[in-house]
């Protein structure tokens, strides 16, 4: 289905009817799609929403910047149209900024927000630097290069010729990305705010899937991150990279399952 944001529309997905609804956010240069396999094993259980975010997968880009707070603008239009006024939060990577971004906005929709494989940081200086030169790149025609790099190296190195085509699906998906979209998503992630204080403030229970082989994140950082909450609750994947809910969905849904149930206990 579409939804109306901004003079463009959001492709959703919903499968599932359970009574507890969990929504779930992608990552850069990635689309509902990358959730396949997964989230239809939670629609045994959940009323499961996927979200192409504005500029990615079947989605319209609705500003020439898609910094994390339009994003969450646009989630929020898509939990009020859907009739949504309770439920679970889960962004993968990039998902998980804006996940944020909506757990600072309007929490009171929240049972609780998971991050999986994200962080509450900002980008550094470098970091900055470094999407500024993807930015060059796809100008020159050159995102299917920055997919063929930035895919495999977000998988546990064991993993990229056991799970190779879960790989080169992924990577399928990253290559179908719109460049003027991603551009628009990288000028975001560029100056989005820290939000590690929501870690202390909120009162909404946290999730962090960690992959303990993850290029993309580290692991020790976020750790002792999390341990400067009550209310955060830490699950480590070892043998995932950056991407555990395709290298060990049964682990990641189980994860998810135990902590929603208690969450609403």
């Amino acid at each position: 289905m579409h939804i109306f944001f901004n003079d463009a529309t959001i492709h959703v997905r919903v499968q599932g009817s359970g009574a507890e609804t969990l929504v779930l956010l992608h990552g850069y240069l990635e689309s509902l799609e990358v959730w396949n396999g997964f989230a239809r094993d939670l629609a045994g259980k959940y009323r499961v929403v996927m979200v192409d975010l504005p500029g990615h997968g079947l989605s319209g880009q609705v500003s020439p910047v898609h910094d994390m707070d339009l994003l969450a603008q646009a989630v929020h239009t898509v939990l009020d149209a859907l009739n949504i006024s309770r439920c679970f939060l889960a962004g993968h990577s990039m998902g998980g900024y804006v996940a944020l971004a909506c757990l600072e906005a309007f929490p009171e929709y929240f049972k609780g927000v998971c991050l999986l494989h994200s962080t509450p940081f900002a980008d550094t200086p470098e970091k900055q630097r470094n999407r500024d030169r993807e930015i060059g790149l796809i100008r020159e025609g050159k995102l299917p290069v920055i997919c063929q790099v930035n895919i495999p190296n977000g998988f546990a190195p064991a993993h990229l010729e056991t799970m190779k085509a879960e790989v080169d699906r992924v990577t399928r998906i990253a290559a179908a990305s719109s460049p003027e979209g991603t551009i628009a998503l990288l000028e975001g992630l560029k100056t989005r705010p820290d939000r590690q204080a929501l870690f202390q403030t909120t009162r909404v229970p946290l999730l962090l899937i960690l992959g303990l082989q993850d290029n993309y994140i580290d692991f020790q950082t976020m750790l002792a991150t999390a341990q400067t909450a009550s209310n955060v609750t830490v699950v480590t994947l070892e043998h995932s990279g950056h991407n555990g809910f395709i290298e060990e969905p049964v682990a990641t849904i189980r994860a998810l399952s135990e902590w929603m149930a208690h969450a609403e206990a």
